[in-house]
């Protein structure tokens, strides 16, 4: 909220704390709660100018009544469009259908401001606000994973239209936490095929892990689990290769440790084969 908040001038911080005041605040927020019989925004007509509506969002918003915060915010959106009040209040509905967990809606709202003003002020802030309602609708790795791209997808323009905003960092994070879902997600699949002994379709799900999320938590299973299936299938130079990366990017890790001792238990140890793919994968991997 402080970034979308930031920017207001002092005229604007100075309206804030007088409608405050108006609805009761005293000193501060506990004041404005105790009068539970005064809903500040009552207090001005919905035809009132766009700064006083406006103005009115942000106090709500300051109380905690985010339902009344976006009710004045699409007042100022509807009844004076394309005005500076409108861009700022499309913001700011974006924000609190965000906060009030209306991802659509706060999805819809952002692109609707970045279509009008692609290159507006709040723009990184906005395109940030709709990568975080995305992120909030990811899933467990047991249900679809839409979510998780879209989140991708969002976060990754921030990161690239905006390299220099404060979101980046924080973009970033959730690229690597939607990149382990979809990873996870591909381990699910590929541990329901192991189990039914479907090898080639499990050993399909880990090599994507391998080679496509490289960078997630997901690598160690999956470099073990390939060795496990590689093995059961008869494969034994791609099982003791795959053991091999496995050793080489996490010689501490369980996952070494279990594969070492299914490998020993028929007389093998780890061996990598440098044509095969999971070497070149495994020059890819984080730390390799």
């Amino acid at each position: 909220m402080s970034n979308a908040i930031s920017g207001m001038t002092k005229t604007t911080l100075r309206a804030i704390m007088l409608t405050l005041a108006l609805g009761g605040a005293g000193a501060g927020l506990a004041g404005c709660q105790s009068d539970k019989d005064i809903d500040i925004t009552k207090l001005v007509p919905e035809s009132d100018p766009p700064d006083v509506l406006y103005n009115q969002g942000l106090a709500n918003i300051k109380a905690g009544k985010m339902p009344e915060a976006s009710r004045k915010f699409l007042a100022v959106d509807r009844q004076y469009p394309f005005t500076e009040w409108s861009r700022k209040a499309l913001v700011m509905t974006t924000f609190t259908n965000y906060r009030m967990g209306r991802s659509d809606e706060a999805v819809a709202a952002g692109q609707r401001y970045l279509q009008q003003y692609p290159r507006s002020q709040d723009s990184a802030y906005v395109q940030y606000l709709i990568g975080l309602a995305y992120s909030r609708q990811i899933a467990s790795v047991t249900q679809d994973q839409g979510s998780a791209r879209k989140t991708i997808d969002a976060m990754q323009k921030v990161v690239n239209d905006y390299p220099d905003s404060e979101y980046v960092d924080d973009a970033q994070a959730k690229i690597r936490f939607a990149r382990d879902q979809l990873a996870g997600k591909e381990m699910q699949v590929g541990r329901y095929y192991l189990e039914r002994k479907e090898y080639l379709a499990a050993i399909s799900r880990f090599r994507a892990v391998v080679e496509q999320y490289n960078n997630t938590n997901q690598v160690e299973e999956a470099l073990a689990r390939l060795t496990e299936a590689y093995y059961a299938m008869g494969l034994t130079d791609e099982a003791q290769t795959a053991a091999a990366v496995l050793g080489r990017n996490y010689p501490d890790s369980q996952w070494y440790a279990d594969s070492f001792k299914l490998l020993k238990s028929a007389g093998h140890e780890p061996r990598e084969n440098t044509g095969s793919w999971i070497s070149r994968a495994g020059k890819k991997l984080v730390g390799a």
